[in-house]
């Protein structure tokens, strides 16, 4: 059983990585990106190694309890035309099936709100597919919808 107050929230370490790996697998998975092999290893080995690195604005975070990994956010900062502090993406939100309405998601996006803060961001956004109703009921307590619509073309 998950209760929230056993759950912690602290950033990646590299001991992590077989932990982590499984539950970026499981976000791949969900979102269908990874097809029936996983993404290259080249861009889960980069994708890691950039968390590491105090030159990428690139950050990782994981909910642990009982000493497993529940959940993970991965959040960059990135200026912005409009402010003169950074503004912060939340880039990637994913917990295991069993820990979904728990408050794993909701400790996450509140932990890379006090991190955005802290750096000085006074915005934090993200996108979710349309499709993704369980987790857009939590968006909508914790957040506004922009009503912007996002456009993408490959090139």
């Amino acid at each position: 059983m998950i209760e929230a107050e056993h759950i912690v929230i602290r950033p990646v370490r590299r001991e992590d990585f077989t932990a982590w790996n499984r539950l970026w697998d499981g976000y791949n998975a969900f979102y269908g990106r990874a097809g029936a092999t996983g993404l290259p290893a080249e861009i889960t080995q980069t994708t890691w190694s950039r968390f590491f690195d105090g030159y990428e604005p690139m950050h990782a975070l994981v909910a642990e309890s009982g000493g497993n990994l529940l959940g993970l956010a991965h959040f960059l900062f990135h200026r912005s035309t409009i402010q003169l502090g950074p503004t912060c993406y939340l880039h990637d939100l994913f917990t295991v099936e069993a820990a979904r309405g728990k408050g794993v998601g909701r400790a996450l996006i509140e932990a890379v709100y006090e991190h955005a803060k802290a750096a000085g961001s006074s915005r934090v956004y993200w996108q979710t597919h349309e499709t993704n109703t369980t987790a857009m009921r939590l968006y909508d307590k914790i957040a506004e919808r922009s009503g912007f619509v996002v456009y993408r073309k490959a090139v």
